[in-house]
């Protein structure tokens, strides 16, 4: 089923980015927000690991990441046949100083060819106010840009990784997202966010999404879940779905999982994801 206009679609490929997209309505996000934080109230805030690939650990996220709207929107910019390759919770406390810096993410994910599309589904509202992303139209037609990598607490980012290139922020878009919608961009689109000085908290879920076709050439071996269509390929391990929320089971899977997925995000830097 197309979910965007063809007015839509262009502007993705010319621009690298579209937003916003409602895909479920306000309560349904609210209601997503509150399992979350019904985790948290008992076990804390997801850090580390369990920040990425989470749809591993719930069955809501599992579901999440298979989304009938999501998909099709997804769908009219890569095609039929779909593997979530990953998923990140990017969350900023209020009054804190965890930021995003200008990036391209496909600098360290080793996916050929870079044929990977982010959405980025709002949880709360994102706005200027609270740390919104923020991209740079039409920098997605550029190569794999030079970065170095900071390792600052504050940067969200696993490496803290910042591009070497001089960004000229007069031409930055802001990406504001309500509860319930979400934003796509390409891997190669140079993006970031500011920290978050409100007092409302912004929670954002990043699903990494590619056709079939892409295949992973920095590690020796990956794994993504099947999300639509059919994998003719075989690149990846399919992944296994969580039998309930932190089961021992899918938890021991988990971190087999993101074990090999760090491996690769971490190459040659001699360190571990942080928490």
């Amino acid at each position: 089923m197309k979910m965007l206009t063809e007015a839509a679609i262009r502007q993705y490929q010319e621009q690298g980015y579209y937003a916003p997209i409602r895909v479920m309505p306000r309560s349904e996000a609210d209601a997503l927000r509150a399992r979350l934080e019904a985790f948290e109230a008992g076990a804390g805030t997801l850090a580390g690991p369990l920040r990425h690939k989470s749809h591993l650990l719930f069955t809501w996220l599992n579901d999440l990441v298979r989304h009938p709207a999501i998909l099709d929107a997804v769908e009219d910019v890569i095609g039929p046949n779909i593997l979530c390759w990953g998923s990140s919770f990017f969350i900023k406390e209020p009054r804190n100083p965890g930021f995003v810096s200008w990036h391209q993410d496909s600098t360290y994910w080793g996916l050929d060819p870079a044929d990977v599309v982010t959405a980025w589904v709002a949880l709360s509202d994102s706005t200027p106010a609270n740390g919104a992303m923020r991209v740079i139209p039409g920098t997605h037609k550029l190569d794999q840009v030079p970065h170095q990598d900071t390792f600052r607490p504050e940067n969200l980012l696993s490496r803290g990784q910042e591009v070497m290139v001089e960004v000229d922020e007069r031409q930055a878009a802001m990406l504001p997202l309500a509860a319930g919608e979400m934003s796509l961009h390409h891997v190669r689109l140079i993006h970031g966010s500011d920290p978050n000085p409100s007092d409302l908290r912004r929670i954002g879920f990043a699903i990494r999404y590619i056709p079939t076709t892409v295949r992973q050439v920095a590690g020796s071996h990956d794994h993504a879940t099947l999300v639509r269509g059919e994998d003719r390929h075989g690149h990846f391990e399919p992944e296994q779905r969580p039998d309930a929320d932190m089961s021992p089971r899918a938890v021991a899977y988990h971190q087999m999982v993101t074990g090999a997925h760090a491996a690769i995000l971490m190459r040659e830097t001699g360190k571990q994801m942080r928490a």
